[in-house]
């Protein structure tokens, strides 16, 4: 088995992208697109917002330290350096260095991952199985029509660009470019610009969509008959998954970012993941937010870690504090909407992660209700009303709690009955005639795109950023300091959510204590930052982006699956060499089926007559032990050693002398009977029988 990681990725709207190959077979693990990479284009017009302020970065400068010394001295970022034309799009760098005819399957984890694929698909020789989940697939697909729908509006500001190459590349490629733009287009290495792509359109989205075979969880998949495959729940959102592969030499399991307890989707499938082969760590998200000793390392809570049983570390892992903590922020976010319309001000909510909307959406509506305010809902997306309805058609893909409130007769989110009555109002786009009519403020409207490049979100920043009582409110990280530049200065307040996306590090060794995989790989970058060591029954192996890691065979001899019905017909004999080894001769097939080999029937030990089929012996023949047989059956002989030219014996020969003349040579090559008596032919076979082992 080989792995290699072509992209660690950026947390929950870039995940990690793997080249898996496994039993011959090469497997991609998503396909994600670098969304954050659009903020090098302008979102509007050239000479509009550039009275907007230099940026250099959100870190605060050290006067002392040599590198931001340099980097004062170079040109601060500002809008006018941001590129005026349509954008194109990031792709993961490493892919396009890979032969897309030379990959088999493609399995994607969660919609994030899936806005790359159509990419790949447009490749002629793309010829892969596609698998992910039913929900994945979906919302995917919803998410890239959006995409496209907001890049149209895009091209209506700078019109078309129909080149094969993005002309705005050469105009960066010089030394008074900022660094960080130069970064974002180039990368660290200066190897990206194979990565950028023009957008695809709705055929494309319609051509790749069709190749997709979509599955349920825990539902299983042959591909080739060789690979059993199976999507578990990871509990990052709605639909996202972790992957089970079984195969003859062996299981392995696909841990992406994951989420132990959910609010919305169901939780993360502990069972399924238990006891692999192999286990793939792939949760990068909580690097950043992790909170490092004064050693620069993670160490396990002693209060967790090292449970007498599996069922109590499971149960540790599967504690409310987090999802508390989640619930907590969300209810902050609707305080602070609540406070600004209560001032007269509106809010842009850019989040655009399916799980964090449709709870907002609810406990805003909630709060409203409970309170005087009359503060118009408005969720502006090409696929918002198509996206709201299909979430609450999906019971068994959510949590239990949400299944509950459906089986009880109520909608498993609460949105539905605020959309009736006219309390949160859906709108294709901005510039919807029915969203001209219905429109007033103070509101709350949810908008995309998070990068604040693409979609109504745009528009409405440009209309509000001069309210000190109306407020942002972003993603951590994802949209501050480059992504506000055209918008600049900005008098609105700004709420920076941090939202929980994946394990956090002080859990992993308990996590890895519950799966108990044999062979544990885990990016460098987690393993530097958290102690492992302590885990003595399994075996650790590092990987590093953009380098191949070979993993050792665990299964060197893979079992065979054979009916009881054909065992029965086997005429079973014992090696003499080994008492406790038997051994059958059969005429049939060695098949693959369902991961697993299979010996089929087409069997033939015994004609109808009862005359059975002549013996195959393998070794060789002792002349000696031959010589003593042949004088119990009555056969009298003599051993005659030959010699070679050089010298050495170069083969052995008994004489047959009574009842009948004949010869027996043994060579290297093999054994010759030379006689013109039938009898004393059958008569030497039995006694070759007495000395070799046969069936």
């Amino acid at each position: 088995m080989e792995l290699t990681c072509l992209s660690k990725g950026d947390g929950f709207h870039y995940p990690p992208c793997h080249m898996l190959n496994l039993c011959g077979f090469r497997i991609l693990i998503d396909c994600p697109l670098d969304l954050s990479a659009i903020k090098i284009f302008s979102p509007v017009p050239s000479g509009v917002g550039s009275e907007a302020s230099e940026y250099l970065s959100d870190e605060s400068l050290d006067a002392q330290n040599p590198i931001q010394k340099k980097q004062k001295l170079e040109r601060q970022l500002t809008c006018a350096d941001l590129v005026c034309e349509e954008p194109w799009y990031k792709t993961v760098k490493a892919l396009h260095l890979w032969e897309a005819s030379f990959i088999d399957i493609v399995l994607i984890s969660n919609p994030m991952g899936l806005l790359g694929l159509p990419f790949l698909t447009q490749n002629p020789g793309f010829f892969a199985k596609i698998y992910m989940t039913e929900v994945t697939a979906k919302i995917g697909q919803l998410m890239m029509e959006d995409i496209v729908s907001m890049h149209k509006e895009f091209r209506c500001f700078h019109g078309p660009d129909n080149s094969s190459f993005p002309g705005w590349i050469k105009n960066l490629d010089s030394e008074q470019v900022p660094a960080l733009l130069k970064k974002v287009v180039f990368g660290e290495s200066g190897d990206d610009l194979g990565s950028w792509m023009r957008l695809y359109s709705l055929d494309d989205i319609e051509s790749c969509m069709k190749k997709v075979q979509g599955v349920k969880f825990a539902e299983e998949v042959c591909y080739n008959g060789t690979l059993i495959i199976k999507a578990l729940s990871s509990g990052l959102d709605i639909g996202a998954c972790n992957w089970l592969i079984n195969g003859p030499n062996g299981s392995l399991s696909y841990v992406s970012d994951s989420i132990f307890v959910s609010h919305h989707a169901r939780s993360f499938d502990f069972h399924g993941l238990k006891e692999t082969d192999v286990l793939i760590y792939s949760d990068f998200s909580s690097l950043q937010s992790a909170e490092v000793t004064e050693d620069g390392c993670i160490s396990p809570d002693s209060d967790n870690n090292y449970i007498s049983t599996i069922s109590d570390n499971k149960d540790s892992l599967l504690n409310t504090e987090d999802s508390l903590e989640e619930m907590e922020k969300l209810a902050f976010v609707c305080s602070c909407a609540a406070e600004s319309a209560d001032a007269g001000g509106s809010t842009l909510i850019t989040i655009t992660r399916i799980g964090i909307v449709l709870q907002l959406l609810e406990l805003l509506s909630n709060s409203l209700e409970s309170s005087s305010l009359k503060v118009p809902i408005f969720v502006i997306s090409s696929v918002a009303e198509e996206l709201l309805a299909y979430t609450n058609t999906i019971p068994e893909w959510l949590c239990e709690q949400r299944q509950e409130k459906l089986i009880s007769g109520e909608p498993s989110f609460g949105h539905l009955k605020f959309i009736k009555n006219k309390k949160i109002h859906l709108f294709p786009a901005i510039h919807s005639p029915n969203l001209i009519t219905s429109w007033q403020e103070p509101c709350i409207v949810f908008a995309s795109h998070w990068s604040l490049r693409l979609g109504p979100s745009v528009q409405l920043l440009q209309r509000w950023r001069g309210d000190p009582k109306s407020l942002l409110v972003l993603e951590d990280g994802i949209s501050s300091g480059l992504g506000l530049l055209p918008f600049r200065p900005i008098a609105m307040k700004i709420l920076q959510c941090s939202f929980l996306s994946g394990i956090r590090l002080q859990k992993l060794p308990t996590l890895v204590s519950v799966l108990q995989p044999k062979i544990f790989l885990v990016p460098d970058a987690v393993n530097q930052r958290i102690s492992l060591a302590a885990i003595k029954t399994i075996s650790i192996l590092n990987y590093f982006e953009n380098k191949t890691l070979h993993v050792p065979r665990i299964v060197d001899n893979p079992s065979v699956e054979i009916t009881t019905d054909l065992a029965s017909k086997l005429s079973w004999r014992k090696v003499r060499q080994r008492e406790s080894f038997g051994i059958a001769r059969l005429k049939g097939g060695l098949l693959m089926e369902d991961g697993k080999h299979r010996l089929v029937s087409g069997l033939e030990q015994e004609e109808s007559s009862g005359k059975a089929r002549p013996l195959r012996h393998w070794g060789s023949v002792a002349p000696e032990l031959l010589l003593d047989a042949l004088l119990k059956m009555g056969i009298k002989g003599s051993i005659e050693q030959s010699t070679g030219d050089n010298g050495s014996e170069d083969k052995s020969i008994i004489h047959i002398e009574n009842p009948n003349s004949g010869l027996i040579e043994f060579s290297e090559m093999g054994t010759a009977i030379i006689t013109g008596d039938e009898n004393v032919v059958s008569q030497v076979f039995q006694a070759i029988d007495g000395v070799l082992d046969g069936i």
